[in-house]
């Protein structure tokens, strides 16, 4: 019949809401789907030339979307890479008489290969950067030994230390991997450095094993071996030795650690330490989507000590963080408190203040940007003042707020209105395209309308009597942005069947007759309806499920 569409049109088309039925809808759900549109579409129907080579093009892409989600293999390969991968790299060689399982598994295998190519273009670099900051001054100095000092009257604020370190990974093969890594550390004016080079082999789905080779200036060469293996799919077990040659003759040391799976959420740890700073930990892991809450005990030389700390995950869109945790041992006794804030897409940023006896009061500031860790610990006061513990808690915060307010916040608008003036820009010829052909979707639904309105009316049934879909701006401090929405009453009420309107869950804007007004930006679905001859109205999110009418979108009257 008609030509057949581009590969362009085809991505860019959502059939299951093309043909507005649920991802899981039957065979039958299809069918009756098609059906209907196959005659609202069919070029036969229509005697002006330019409505049916409008009907005809309408009709082929409905058609093509049918024939996919009808056949079981294509519509289990269409669910999993969409329209593209129906013509994935090794499609050839994926027999068509097997079952949408077997397809799925043979489809994700070759995602997997084509992943593992990509992994071996790959150097996962990974860094440290952290500055120590000795802050101290601004508490413990005595104000009037220094009265007549010149420059006296300003803090000495200075940096004590400071380490640098960062690795890379090179896949060499689909179970070898090298890895590169160096270090430097200085402190009060002495410093030194390392470097490593390890290579991992995965042995099995079950295990792995790493050599390591290290030297530097501070200690000699360092000659490891770390090997991992699943027990049960419930238990692994971690063993590394290490033999460290100095100035004073080789130092073995030995770590095993052995851990299960309690339940889902929860892992038990039994870690001994032999040789380099000898010690037995056990620990409780529990992990949750909402709270993360961990409890340890350390016997060991010179160290000995229990940990107790949890986290909350607040389940927002900045993935906020509150934690706690309380230390004590040999050595003195740890509070500590903090917070970390999602600020843009690939940076978290967090600080704790560290209230002790007898390491003082500090304030550490973390920022992860994508792999790389930026770290400054300040040390405020080796005593426990009570001002240097407000100033650690409610300083960071002051200055959190405003550079959110003044900095952070203007600068990530800019950043998205950038990112969707670039995504109108690339969609641009193809919106232009959808738009057109809405607008003749619309032009060929106007005799079915007339007859589904005449039906309604008749039953005192559903009457669209208004529909737009689009950004609605209804918050009063965001006059200045423009509304963007479309008139889509006609294509809804061409949706009308047996006085009842259902929309699936799904992006409005694969309907027919509709579009995307507004690219990247959140939409609704305002609706302004008749039933029984009472007016209701709805705004719906794009992307949810909609079923009209309903009791609750009656319009009071009385009010």
């Amino acid at each position: 019949m008609a030509t057949a569409l581009s590969e362009e049109e085809l991505d860019n088309e959502d059939y299951y809401s093309l043909l507005n039925v649920r991802r899981e809808a039957s065979s039958e759900e299809l069918k009756a789907a098609y059906r209907r549109l196959c005659m609202l579409y069919h070029p036969d129907k229509h005697r002006d030339p330019e409505l049916k080579s409008q009907a005809e093009r309408l009709f082929n892409l409905v058609h093509q979307a049918y024939e996919v989600l009808s056949d079981p293999q294509t519509r289990a390969i269409y669910d999993i890479y969409g329209k593209r991968g129906l013509e994935m790299e090794g499609w050839e060689v994926v027999e068509r008489r097997r079952t949408p399982a077997e397809i799925r598994e043979e489809f994700e295998r070759l995602q997997r290969e084509r992943e593992d190519r990509r992994l071996q273009q790959r150097t996962n670099p990974k860094g440290t950067i952290s500055v120590g900051i000795d802050a101290t001054d601004l508490f413990d100095r005595y104000e009037e030994e220094y009265e007549d000092v010149s420059g006296s009257g300003f803090p000495q604020i200075e940096i004590n230390k400071m380490h640098i370190s960062q690795s890379i990974e090179a896949p060499l093969t689909a179970t070898d991997t090298a890895i590169l890594s160096g270090s430097l550390s200085t402190q009060n004016g002495n410093g030194g450095g390392s470097i490593n080079f390890a290579l991992r082999r995965v042995t099995s789905a079950k295990g792995w094993g790493e050599l390591e080779f290290g030297a530097g200036d501070l200690q000699g060469p360092l000659f490891g071996l770390k090997l991992f293996r699943n027990l049960t799919p419930r238990c692994f077990v971690t063993t590394s030795c290490a033999l460290q040659f100095s100035s004073r003759g080789i130092r073995p040391g030995l770590t095993t650690a052995l851990a299960r799976n309690l339940d889902r959420n929860t892992v038990g740890y039994l870690q001994w330490r032999w040789g380099i700073q000898s010690a037995m930990n056990t620990s409780i892991v529990r992990d949750t989507k909402t709270s993360h809450f961990t409890v340890a005990l350390q016997l060991g030389i010179p160290h000995s000590f229990a940990l107790i700390s949890y986290q909350h995950k607040f389940q927002d869109d900045d993935q906020t963080r509150v934690k706690g945790s309380l230390k004590a041992g040999f050595f003195g006794t740890v509070v500590e408190y903090g917070a970390e804030r999602k600020i843009s897409r690939h940076s978290v940023l967090g600080a704790a203040v560290s209230v002790g006896v007898p390491q003082g009061v500090s304030l550490k500031v973390k920022l992860n940007r994508a792999s790389q860790t930026y770290f400054f610990p300040i040390h405020l006061t080796d005593q426990l003042l009570p001002s240097a513990v407000f100033y650690a808690t409610v300083g960071p915060l002051v200055v959190y707020f405003a550079l959110h307010r003044l900095v952070i916040k203007p600068y990530l608008r800019a950043q998205k209105e950038k990112e969707l003036e670039k995504q109108r820009e690339s969609t641009a010829t193809d919106i232009l395209q959808k738009k057109q052909e809405a607008e003749a979707a619309v032009r060929l639904m106007q005799e079915s309308v007339r007859r589904i309105i005449e039906a309604e009316e008749s039953r005192m049934g559903l009457i669209i009597v208004n529909a737009w879909y689009g950004k609605f701006v209804n918050d009063k401090s965001k006059k200045s942005e423009k509304v963007k929405v479309i008139d889509v009453t006609v294509p809804l009420q061409c949706l009308v069947k047996d006085s009842k309107l259902i929309l699936t869950e799904a992006s409005k804007a694969g309907l027919p007759g509709f579009y995307d007004p507004c690219v990247g930006e959140e939409k609704n679905l305002k609706v302004l309806y008749q039933f029984r001859g009472v007016l209701h109205q709805v705004m719906a999110p794009d992307g949810e499920a909609l079923r009209i009418p309903k009791q609750s979108h009656r319009i009071d009257t009385d009010g």
